[in-house]
């Protein structure tokens, strides 16, 4: 059995330093860099593919709103046609620089409001990936399993890799729980573990509100910008290979 490690990286801006892209990396197996919207800068990227390229990891687009302040991760009334504008423009972004250090661009996963958005609004979802499959229609695109993303995405033809967030608390609807629920947030780096082992090896999690829900894990995400990122990386990499799980690019 194996799944697919990635981390939401590259989300620095100038001289503010954000998240733990130098000591995460050598444990992922994907990434996902942010694009300039919501986090990041030319230089950043510029850097982020270069280690990431170093340490042999693949390399996805990170989409967002066009909200620095937010980091992206507020609400923004965008409309279709502005989120298939704004995705298509964060692609090409990433792209130049893949292609210059000779790289594909190997998926793409919306970032914090955007990817939430998606997972319950079909015309949003059917305008990122709309954006994927004119750039590439062979690029995969992350998502939840049983969101709109899911389904706008392979109703247009794109392989859909399905996605689940150990150090994230989820709603009974499978959603992910608003950052400011209790429980929205793992911190324990041995529970993030156990978390992702249990959504591996038996497809369902505990909600925030004690039910249970099914989900299917064929990429597990740590957020770069969590203050733990890397101990949750190394005891969920050690958790899941002490299982006979390998941890390899999707």
């Amino acid at each position: 059995m194996t799944v697919d490690l990635n981390a939401d990286a590259g989300e620095s801006f100038g001289p503010w330093k954000l998240g733990h892209d130098e000591e995460l990396f050598g444990l992922l197996t994907s990434v996902n860099l942010a694009c300039g919207f919501h986090a990041g800068d030319p230089l950043t990227l510029r850097q982020a593919i270069r280690l990431a390229q170093y340490r042999g990891v693949a390399v996805g687009a990170h989409p967002g709103y066009p909200d620095r302040v937010g980091f992206g991760r507020r609400h923004l009334e965008a409309s279709p046609e502005e989120v298939y504008a704004d995705t298509l423009y964060q692609i090409g972004a990433l792209a130049a620089f893949l292609r210059v250090e000779g790289l594909p661009l190997h998926h793409l996963k919306p970032h914090g409001a955007l990817y939430n958005r998606a997972a319950r609004d079909a015309e949003i979802a059917r305008a990122i990936a709309q954006a994927v499959r004119d750039y590439d229609p062979t690029t995969p695109l992350v998502g939840m399993g049983g969101s709109a993303l899911e389904t706008e995405g392979r109703a247009l033809g794109l392989r859909v890799v399905l996605e689940a967030f150990p150090e994230r608390g989820y709603t009974a609807q499978g959603l992910l729980a608003p950052r400011g629920m209790p429980g929205a947030v793992i911190q324990d780096p041995a529970e993030a573990a156990r978390r992702a082992v249990q959504m591996v090896l038996e497809g369902w999690i505990e909600t925030v509100d004690g039910h249970e829900v099914a989900l299917r894990a064929e990429t597990l995400c740590i957020h770069g910008d969590h203050p733990n990122a890397p101990q949750i990386a190394r005891h969920i990499r050690a958790a899941l290979e002490a299982e006979g799980i390998t941890c390899q690019t999707f």
